[in-house]
């Protein structure tokens, strides 16, 4: 008997082997999408050459700001939600190695000793005589569940699409907190700008404030002139304060995305602003490739299509085989004795005959999971271009909205220039001049502002466009066991 099963175990394994060529449940396919040719407000819209100026993954260059380039490498290092991100991404990476693991036969050993006796006692009917007796065991134990009808694999497979996902998480959370620090950085840049702005129209105002007194005490202009100019420069000052809160609190907010307490950082005043980049818009078929967010909810489609097979697998039999062997004796002295060894082999099939619907009920789970996650992954897509298409739309808005701003700006610094050669003459009042002054120094700050609003826009599309992040980024760095097959299975794994 020994022998004939000796004889069909090779027989068996190769069986084994073959069935599990195929595994059960769908492969997967990629779900349609209706995807637009080209972007609706990409018209008129200029590309920048060369077009793989994101392709680099340090989009934040672009800007051309030395200290904003070390902020965002700093941050890249010690943010602590990006570290956190970067923890979970390991685990999920860990959840591979423990998915693959499966695929091999499982080995433990035991030894125990063991002393007992039975009591001694008579009754009417029996009469024992009661003593004590000794075991010792020491056993090996082995067990390997042979993946026939693809179930391990399917379930490696949900396991594999789960780390690119937290790996593509991980990407979209650093472009998100990437985005975050240069926003803050360039309009902290831009409140800069504004207080010299304010700084310069308050010595302007000063100078004029003396003017008017002057004028005053000659008996030129009457005290209402003096009040007017007084009140124009307080006003003026208080904005220039008031500033000051709004550029700490962004400076506090560039701390914390670096990993650092506030009281630690200090952005020293600059009046370099950073340049407004030409951006590389990409076609709407390689934006599915370039963001991240797109790529984490399609691997969740591809795990959810392997659980369906992981479901499916539960109404076929498991295929076990086992093997145990050891020595069991009554003393050390003998426990090695050819009579006390023992051993077994063979194999076991396993299937569930009822279950009370509970194997239909995972199954229609596992289905409906899998059209959840479609549904989000085409609801991500259309969310991705619409995105794209309001930068686009705000950033061409913008643009044309500046130039008009810059030809009022224009008008307004000559209508200034004008009244102030007037008053100094003679032929206007006061009055006429605060007005002229309060719209020109409103149209100085409206072109500072629309800039700041236009840099803004420009990180917001370069983050829809999914910055400088390529798919195979971060799966370039998971270690080999990860993304290899394992032995002696067909890999499954979608493309």
């Amino acid at each position: 008997m020994k022998a004939l099963f000796a004889y069909r175990l090779p027989t068996l394994l190769a069986l084994s082997l073959t069935l599990s060529a195929c595994a059960i449940g769908p492969d997967y396919q990629r779900p349609q999408l209706q995807a637009p040719t080209q972007f609706k407000q990409i018209e008129g819209w200029t590309q920048a050459k060369p077009g793989d100026a994101l392709e680099r993954g340090n989009w934040w260059q672009l800007y051309g700001d030395t200290e904003l380039n070390t902020l965002a490498e700093r941050l890249n290092i010690s943010n602590q939600n990006l570290a956190a991100s970067e923890a979970q991404y390991r685990q999920a990476r860990a959840l591979v190695r423990g998915a693959r693991a499966a695929f091999y036969p499982s080995l433990s050993s035991s030894a125990g000793a063991t002393r007992s006796s039975q009591g001694s006692g008579s009754s009417s009917t029996t009469t024992s005589t009661g003593g004590i007796s000794n075991s010792y065991d020491l056993s090996l134990n082995a067990a390997w569940e042979l993946d026939i009808w693809g179930k391990l694999r399917r379930s490696l497979e949900s396991s594999r699409a789960g780390v690119e996902a937290s790996a593509a998480d991980l990407a979209a959370l650093k472009l998100s907190l990437q985005a975050e620090l240069v926003q803050n950085y360039l309009q902290l840049r831009v409140l800069d700008d504004q207080q010299r702005l304010l700084d310069a129209t308050v010595a302007a105002y000063a100078r004029s404030l003396k003017l008017t007194q002057n004028q005053y005490n000659a008996g030129i202009v009457p005290k209402s002139d003096v009040s007017q100019a007084l009140t124009q420069l307080k006003s003026t000052q208080a904005q220039a304060i008031d500033l000051k809160w709004q550029r700490a609190q962004l400076e506090h907010a560039i701390a914390v995305l670096i990993g650092v307490p506030p009281s630690e950082l200090s952005i020293a005043v600059r009046e370099k602003l950073p340049v407004l980049p030409e951006i590389p818009v990409a076609l709407p078929s390689q934006l599915l490739e370039r963001r991240p967010d797109v790529a984490a909810a399609e691997r969740r489609v591809i795990a959810a299509n392997a659980n369906i097979g992981v479901a499916e697998a539960a109404w076929y039999p498991d295929l076990t085989i086992s093997a145990s062997g050891g020595y069991r004796g009554s003393s050390f002295a003998d426990w090695f004795d050819l009579p006390n060894r023992f051993w077994s082999l063979g194999p076991q099939l396993a299937l569930t005959l009822f279950d009370g619907g509970a194997r239909s009920a995972e199954l229609e789970r596992t289905e409906a999971a899998y059209d959840q996650t479609v549904a989000q992954y085409r609801q991500s897509v259309l969310d991705s271009f619409r995105e794209v298409e309001d930068y686009l739309v705000q950033l061409r808005v913008l643009q044309q909205e500046a130039v008009v701003q810059q030809e009022a700006l224009d008008a307004a610094r000559e209508s200034l220039r004008l009244i102030e050669n007037q008053y100094r003459a003679g032929t206007v009042d006061f009055n006429s001049v605060v007005n002229v002054q309060a719209t020109a120094l409103n149209n100085e700050r409206s072109n500072l502002s629309l800039l700041g609003s236009r840099l803004t826009a420009s990180v917001q599309l370069i983050a829809a466009l999914g910055g400088g992040w390529q798919q195979q980024q971060w799966l370039e760095e998971s270690p080999n066991a990860v993304n290899q097959p394992a032995p002696g299975t067909v890999d499954t794994a979608a493309p």
